[in-house]
């Protein structure tokens, strides 16, 4: 048992503290994405966090994780009984999370809600120590308890409570431990409401400044999220403050609350999630007086989560039927899974194009199906095949998102080499990042902070087909390691947009990525090993976790 952990012992970090990562640090996030079983997570965000963490111990940081317990998890995403997609929220029990013992109240609309807190000891999925809240105790009404019962709740009240049990009930744990790490680190705004229970224990801002750590994901303003101020105070959101004492700390003047922007007036330091990510920040941000310094890390995953381990030895050792027999394996599994879902048989020597992630307007999830004659036209390629899987998570009541998921389960239904998969979680992410040749990512160019899916399909050997944002201009090498659709003039309107960006997939597919799979297999394995050996370090969360250290928490 470490002698240097911050935590009280029988919390304590089962590691010595690597000397580097001795400063005391706590990470506050709505999701974090562990493992396959421990279901409290929703897309990258959650993905990032859960990676963070892996490699937090990895490297010995003296780190630990603050989240919330969620009852039902995000939701479980299964079929209707036309094939269409549904929402199924079931209750989650999980026997590896230890009663702390721990519990306190929390002001919420100034009414005490109990707050409940659980243990994820570090050695369970090689994470860092880990607390979990949740107010689904008897000791609480029914509407206190349901409080941390889903993962971004629709009730938009309901979602400031959530918010207040992350940010003050953290605070008050770390109370309740006896311990006060130097760093406080927000894994976006959700927890900021932990802020101003700093300020009230401390007093000056100085002391809120010195420990606050701000990660933004939201490379737009619109999407930072925002309240009425009068409605924050009313939830008890600003920890008792009052109305002068708030605004002079977070200069934040009229009647709309804006959680991003008091963030950067409140941290010390931020950053944005890729090279580009952090221009847009700061770009976005520019007119805003008083914010802290905006810079960026590039997110990252942890490699030895992912990584396919019969890939990996292929890579290391150059080793090229390997590798293919290896990928053959991989697309076979994965295949498996395609059968049971639609009983579509697909074929592993025919090249396999991937989409999934989280299901939002900005990523273009139906992008290549605009055209309905081109996309009939590849799919009905005897010469050189194509099968397509889709897959993700719109929010559970984004009907515009699940209208379009919906759609493509519709406009594939009769194609036998295309289809759309439902559960996107952790291990169908790992299935078809193994089982990929290609993993297609189109969204909006800046709209994209980071997009993290891109990295974990490449250190299974499958190429990326992107257009040119986020964490891919950082890596790119046109050709060699991925393929960019060609980015375009930002004046476009949004449909011509879309038609270039499009035109450009279908172009690269059919001159480029066809003939090099079918024709010249060799020079695509070449292309498939760069990309292997480009994406780490790094863009392993190694990198990441040692540069948070480094460029944030000093």
């Amino acid at each position: 048992m470490s002698r240097k952990s911050f935590l009280p012992e029988r919390f304590a970090h089962k590691y010595e503290i690597d000397p580097r990562f001795s400063k005391s640090a706590v990470y506050f996030s709505c999701e974090f994405a562990i493992d396959q079983s421990f279901k409290i997570y929703s897309g990258g965000l959650g993905f990032l966090a859960g990676s963070h963490m892996r490699s937090a111990a990895d490297l010995r940081q003296n780190m630990a994780g603050i989240g919330i317990l969620w009852t039902y998890g995000y939701y479980n995403q299964v079929r209707g009984e036309d094939r269409e997609m549904a929402v199924q929220f079931r209750k989650k029990v999980y026997s590896f999370l230890q009663d702390t013992g721990i519990r306190y109240t929390v002001p919420v609309h100034g009414h005490p809600v109990w707050v409940k807190v659980m243990f994820l000891a570090g050695e369970i999925f090689g994470t860092v120590p880990m607390f979990f809240l949740t107010t689904d105790i008897e000791e609480n009404d029914d509407l206190s308890r349901a409080i941390t019962h889903r993962l971004y709740d629709n009730d938009p009240l309901r979602r400031i409570a959530q918010y207040i049990i992350l940010g003050v009930g953290g605070a008050r744990l770390l109370e309740e431990l006896g311990v006060d790490p130097e760093i406080w680190h927000l894994n976006e705004a959700h927890g900021l409401s932990a802020a101003f229970h700093l300020y009230k224990t401390h007093g000056n801002l100085d002391d809120v400044k010195k420990r606050l750590i701000f990660t933004t994901h939201t490379p737009e303003e619109a999407g930072n999220e925002k309240h009425n101020f009068q409605l924050l105070r009313d939830f008890t959101f600003f920890s008792g403050l009052d109305e002068h004492t708030i605004r002079k700390i977070t200069g934040i003047e009229g009647e709309i609350f804006n959680h991003s922007l008091a963030a950067l007036r409140l941290a010390k330091k931020a950053n944005g999630v890729s090279k580009l990510h952090g221009e847009v920040s700061r770009e976005m941000w520019k007119d805003a007086p008083d914010i802290c310094e905006i810079t960026h890390i590039t997110n990252a995953q942890n490699k030895k989560y992912w990584v396919d381990h019969g890939m990996e030895n292929a890579r290391k050792e150059n080793d090229i039927e390997m590798l293919c027999n290896r990928k053959r394996e991989l697309k076979e599994r994965l295949f498996r899974v395609v059968a049971d879902q639609t009983g579509k048989l697909f074929r592993p020597d025919v090249l396999t194009i991937v989409w999934a992630r989280r299901f939002a307007g900005y990523k273009r999830p139906d992008l290549i199906t605009k055209e309905m004659r081109l996309f009939r036209e590849i799919l009905n390629n005897n010469e050189r095949p194509v099968q397509i899987i889709w897959a993700g998570k719109p929010y559970p009541f984004d009907y515009s998102a699940i209208d379009t998921f919906d759609h493509l389960i519709r406009i594939t239904k009769d194609y036998p080499n295309a289809t759309v998969l439902t559960g996107y979680e952790l291990e169908l992410s790992r299935f078809l990042k193994n089982g990929s040749d290609v993993w297609l990512n189109n969204p909006v160019v800046t709209r994209e902070a980071s997009g993290t899916s891109g990295m974990t399909a490449a250190m299974n050997g499958s190429v990326n087909l992107s257009t040119y944002d986020g964490w891919i201009c950082e890596f790119a090498k046109d050709g060699e390691n991925s393929f960019i659709i060609p980015p375009l003039d930002p004046e476009l309107d949004h449909a011509e947009r879309d038609r270039q960006d499009m035109l450009g997939f279908y172009t690269i597919l059919k001159e480029r990525i066809l003939p090099l799979y079918y024709d010249t297999p060799d020079e695509w394995n070449r292309i498939v090993l760069n990309s292997m050996n480009d994406v780490s370090p790094e863009f392993d969360s190694d990198r990441m976790a040692a540069e948070y250290y480094e460029k944030m928490y000093r």
